[in-house]
C-alpha cells in the first residue's frame, strides 16, 4: 500500500479525521500532518507541509482539506514537484490522476460533493498515470 499524507485546516479537520479513518481501515499508512483541531489556523502550513513530504517521499500520495479546498490545493501546487488536483467528483479525482499526474488530491470540506468523499478519495488512489505520449507531453509543458 502507498503511504498517504493527509493534513487539514480547521474547516477541514473534521472530514480529514473522517478520511484518515477511512484509509487505515484499509490498511493504508496514513501520516497526519495536522491540523489538530477546529480551532482556526492557517490551511497555507498545511497545504505546504503535505505537498513537501509527498515530492520528497517517492511514490507516496497527499490529500489536503479546507473548507472550499482552492486555498489549500494553491499552497500545495507552490511546491515544486506537486501536483495537486481540486475535486469534488470521482470523474475529476481520476482525470486528475490519470492525465495530470496529480500526487495531491484536495478536497473542500463545506462543498457540494458530486459523489461521495470517501468515493473520490479511493479512486484518486487507484487511479494510475496515464504514461500516454500526449498527456506525458502535456504533462511537461506543466513543469
Amino acid at each position: 500500500m502507498k503511504k498517504i499524507y493527509i493534513g487539514s485546516d480547521h474547516g477541514g479537520f473534521k472530514l480529514k479525521q473522517t478520511v484518515k479513518e477511512y484509509l487505515e481501515e484499509r490498511d493504508y499508512t496514513v501520516k497526519d500532518l495536522g491540523c489538530d483541531s477546529t480551532d482556526s489556523c492557517d490551511y497555507p502550513e498545511f497545504g505546504k507541509a503535505v505537498a513537501e513530504k509527498v515530492v520528497a517521499d517517492s511514490g507516496s500520495l497527499g490529500i489536503v482539506i479546507c473548507g472550499s479546498g482552492i486555498g489549500i490545493s494553491i499552497a500545495a501546487n507552490r511546491v515544486q514537484g506537486a501536483r495537486c488536483a481540486l475535486a469534488n467528483s470521482t470523474e475529476l479525482a481520476e482525470l486528475g490522476r490519470q492525465h495530470n499526474g496529480a500526487n495531491v488530491l484536495a478536497l473542500g470540506a463545506r462543498t457540494q460533493f458530486m459523489d461521495d468523499p470517501m468515493d473520490i478519495v479511493e479512486t484518486f488512489l487507484k487511479t494510475e498515470i496515464d504514461e500516454g505520449e500526449r498527456h506525458e507531453r502535456r504533462r511537461a509543458q506543466l513543469g
